[in-house]
């Protein structure tokens, strides 16, 4: 994770609010931004990591990520099924 804290606060300071914030979020910063303020107070930027996605698609009626969990009647039938190309 990458740090930008031109002000020099506190590096106590930076961890825990980049904790706080991963685990409010349920996210995990990329970069962080700390800019004083005044005395008391830090505006800070959070730039997060990509969240990965899985693909879903519908395979014989069913919504799947994986056929990891189909019998082996329904990988005959996935592997038998006609597959469309999508065009640009």
């Amino acid at each position: 994770m990458e740090i930008y804290n031109p002000d020099n606060l506190p590096e106590e300071f930076i961890n825990a609010e980049i904790a706080q914030v991963e685990k409010e979020k349920n996210r995990k910063v990329r970069r962080a931004e700390f800019y004083r303020q005044d005395d008391d107070t830090a505006r800070e930027v959070f730039h997060w990591q990509p969240v990965g996605f899985q693909r879903i698609r519908r395979i014989t009626g069913y919504l799947v990520g994986t056929l990891d969990r189909f019998n082996d009647a329904k990988r005959a039938e996935e592997h038998d099924r006609v597959h469309h190309s999508v065009g640009a």
